[in-house]
């Protein structure tokens, strides 16, 4: 059995914290809340992006960015955005990942729920060439390192399985590495 999750942050656009509000509420009801992105690089500059588990409940088995989640409430985003990295990908950072951007975005997944978040993007580089990946099978099926280019290629297939915020912060993202 599963541990019932922490309660995530409720958020105003401008990232104003409203309260305390439960995860199931926040997907099945659109409910503005704190979450965030990771996008992390290898030495040589390629991307890991994974897949996410089949028993994820919005957008199961499509690809997404390195580790994307959410603070719990009273959790300082910092340290959300390491533990999670560390939870997913077995992954411990060495420095915190340098903040890069933040958005609101909307998008619903059939008719199953929805994500409506105020996502902050980080961006962090690991050691070495490929680095080791220990992926946790409960939220991850698979990860790839790509780069730039690749990911660039395989977005421009929008029927291709990539989730709604990484069509939405990659691009972003690139411009501001340019």
């Amino acid at each position: 059995m599963h541990a019932v999750p922490p309660p995530l942050i409720a958020v105003t656009p401008d990232d104003g914290v409203l309260g305390p509000v439960d995860k199931l509420d926040c997907h099945r009801e659109g409910i503005l809340h704190r979450a965030f992105s990771v996008f992390l690089y290898d030495s040589a500059g390629n991307v890991l992006l994974q897949q996410r588990s089949a028993a994820k409940p919005l957008w199961p088995g499509w690809w997404a960015n390195s580790c994307c989640s959410h603070p719990a409430w009273g959790e300082p985003l910092a340290a959300a955005v390491q533990r999670r990295v560390r939870e997913e990908l077995g992954v411990t950072l060495a420095t915190p990942a340098r903040h890069c951007f933040h958005f609101v975005y909307h998008a619903r997944y059939l008719d199953l729920g929805a994500e409506h978040e105020l996502c902050h993007v980080f961006a962090a580089t690991l050691p070495g060439v490929r680095p080791r990946i220990v992926p946790n099978p409960e939220e991850v099926a698979a990860v790839a390192w790509r780069t730039p280019v690749e990911v660039d290629q395989l977005l421009a297939n929008p029927d291709a399985p990539y989730s709604p915020w990484l069509r939405l912060e990659w691009p972003r993202l690139r411009g501001e590495a340019a």
